[in-house]
Order: C-alpha cells, then structure tokens, then sequence
C-alpha cells in the first residue's frame, strides 16, 4: 500500500469556504477510492489543508486520477482550485509497524500533531529499526495514528502523526513517555537534518476524527 499525502496552501481565511467545497465533491471522489484523512492546520504553517488517498500501488493512483478526469459529474462541481496559491504532492510508503490509516477508532474531538523530520540520505533504515523496537511501549500511552517514509517528492521524510484530546493532554503523555523507564523518542543512532510539527483539525467530513 502507498498513501498519496497532498498539501495545499490557500489564500488567508479561504479554509472553511474550501472544505465545503470539497465535502460537496467527496461523494462522487469516493466512487474512484476512498478517502483516509483530511486535516487542516491549526499551529505550523497556516491556511493549509492536507489529504491523504491510500492506493494500492501507484498504478492504482494512476487509474483513479484518469478517471476523476473524466468524471463529468465530479467536475460539473466548482473545485478549489481558485483558492489555491501553492500545493504539494508526495507519495508515502507506510513504516512496517503502522497500522492502516482509519483501522482504528480514535474517537471524535481530536486534533493530531504530525512531525515531519528530514534525515541524512541513507538512514531511514536505522531510523525504522530504532522506531519499531520503541513504538509499542510508546502506544501504551498514545495510539500512531500513521508514520510514513517518503518515495516520491521530498526525499529522505519520516513521518509521524499522533492524535491528542487536546494540549494538556498531548503535554501530558510527551512527559511521561520521557519519563524514568521510557525509551523514548527512539535512539537510532542519527539525528534529523530538520524538523516541523504541525498541528491538525480534523474536517467534519475526515474518516480520522
């Protein structure tokens, strides 16, 4: 399985008149394959909404692009492209020890803090190595609600993203996951080039809530 993430920035203010636009859509999207997630940022960089697709294989990805072109009913709807000043595509390779997007149920209320961090080229092996020995006694505080590594766009990201009731409790759990006992975050032996948070809405409409 793969997961096509993208991520638009919109023009200030223009989130809410886009999600609408978009949930007006979705149904004749879901038709071609279903949805995983749609967010849009609350801290990080703003006015920006991101979603997830998950495919078979990129000739999977290929098929159900070809066909939301030629999908009349679909694109007889006004899209968003006019509130758009940039966008961004990447295609994300699932981390072995993640479970599928939307097979868990977290709830409603939630927001979710995805971290993206940059590594040196070549380490992401190490890197998963480090994390799948730690994420299980890390989930005994919180659930992974998705991590990802890249395969096409931006190279050499990883990807994490973890879903909260709100700060205090996200400020809670960061503290007792380092807390005596806790192996965490996971010692791989190789630090990010880069780091960014951003903090996640879920739309009424996301299948993640």
């Amino acid at each position: 399985m793969i997961y096509e993430i993208r991520t638009y920035t919109l023009r200030t203010g223009a989130v809410p008149e886009f999600e609408e636009r978009y949930e007006k859509r979705l149904p004749a999207r879901l038709k071609h394959s279903k949805l995983g997630a749609f967010w849009h940022t609350d801290f990080g960089p703003l006015n920006q909404v991101i979603h997830v697709y998950p495919y078979d294989d990129l000739d999977h990805r290929t098929k159900v692009r070809a066909a939301l072109a030629a999908d009349r009913e679909r694109n007889a709807l006004p899209g968003g492209q006019d509130l758009i000043v940039a966008q961004e595509a990447e295609i994300m390779i699932p981390a072995p020890f993640m479970r599928p997007l939307g097979s868990r149920d977290y709830g409603t209320g939630n927001f979710y803090e995805m971290r993206i961090y940059t590594y040196p080229a070549g380490a992401l092996p190490q890197v998963l190595e480090a994390w799948s020995k730690a994420v299980p006694a890390r989930e005994e505080l919180s659930p992974l609600a998705a991590c990802w590594t890249s395969e096409l766009g931006g190279l050499n990201k990883f990807i994490h993203v973890w879903p909260y009731k709100s700060s205090v409790e996200r400020d809670r759990i960061r503290a007792e996951s380092r807390g005596p006992g806790r192996a965490w975050p996971p010692q791989s032996g190789v630090r990010p080039l880069r780091q960014e948070n951003k903090l996640l809405i879920p739309a009424s409409f996301s299948p993640v809530r």
